[in-house]
């Protein structure tokens, strides 16, 4: 049977996307520059979308997800992989004369940059972004809105969970260095979740939804925690007197059905110092 599901990038978060998807029953068909790095059950296609149009095989399209992953944090990268690299990959999807019924592009928070300190972000928050790559990212959901009739654009804060613990290292070496800052995560395995609940959710879904857990918190908090269940010196204690930074709201995704498993940093982290780092 033809594929139903189009992942444009099958990194971590695009094979837990894909995985779940195909729990439901979904053909997934995965591009990756290597299709032997996609995961079973999806099927991969070997593509550089940096550099070509892929040929798609015969499809019965419902579903694309756009879950690319840029290197390096340059402008540039992020050009060539978020704005050309899904451009390529929605060439070849219009070629085949295909419409998906639903499409989720996975974003980032970091579109919102230059903030007021505190201030809490919403999706009727507009988008100024700080840098190269927020602003590829910003023209990657232009594109993506103007090409895909009914897409959704998910803006996922700070991914943790799975591979890489660059926090709890930064707290193991004692490298936390503005404890006052506000944070905001998401656990993968939500943020996964999430992209399949706006795909599959019975109403249809607005253009952006933000990512987030249910509790932005101070950086100084967090790394307490963690370093309490690692047994090592924690950070100076966090003062919400000095607090700064933006918190993101996760309101409207929640308003919709969503519900995290991962509701808080503890949770998320609750496994730390038990093998699980």
């Amino acid at each position: 049977m033809n594929p139903d599901v189009v992942m444009v990038g099958c990194g971590d978060l695009g094979s837990r996307i894909g995985r779940r998807l195909a729990e439901r029953g979904h053909r997934v068909l995965a591009l990756r520059r290597r299709a032997d790095l996609v995961p079973a059950p999806l099927q991969g296609l070997s593509v550089d979308l940096a550099r070509e149009v892929p040929g798609l095989p015969p499809l019965d399209l419902r579903f694309v997800v756009v879950a690319l992953t840029a290197r390096p944090r340059d402008e540039a990268a992020y050009r060539s992989t978020y704005v050309e690299g899904m451009g390529r990959a929605l060439d070849a999807i219009d070629a085949l004369g295909q419409r998906p019924e639903r499409a989720v592009l996975i974003s980032s928070t970091g579109v919102h940059g230059h903030t007021a300190d505190g201030i809490v972000v919403d999706e009727e928050l507009p988008p100024s972004p700080a840098d190269g790559p927020a602003q590829m990212l910003l023209e990657a959901e232009r594109l993506f809105a103007e090409r895909v009739v009914g897409g959704t654009v998910l803006r996922c804060s700070g991914l943790y969970g799975g591979d890489g613990a660059r926090l709890v290292e930064r707290v193991r070496d004692g490298a936390i260095d503005d404890p006052h800052r506000w944070t905001n995560r998401i656990h993968r395995d939500d943020a996964a979740a999430a992209a399949v609940h706006l795909l599959t959710r019975a109403e249809a879904p607005g253009p952006v939804d933000l990512g987030n857990d249910d509790e932005p918190a101070l950086l100084g908090d967090v790394a307490s925690y963690l370093a309490g269940r690692l047994g090592v010196p924690g950070p100076d204690p966090a003062d919400p007197a000095r607090a700064h930074g933006k918190r993101i709201s996760n309101a409207r995704l929640r308003s919709t059905g969503w519900v995290p498993t991962y509701p808080t940093f503890r949770e998320g982290y609750a496994d730390v110092g038990s093998g699980g780092d």
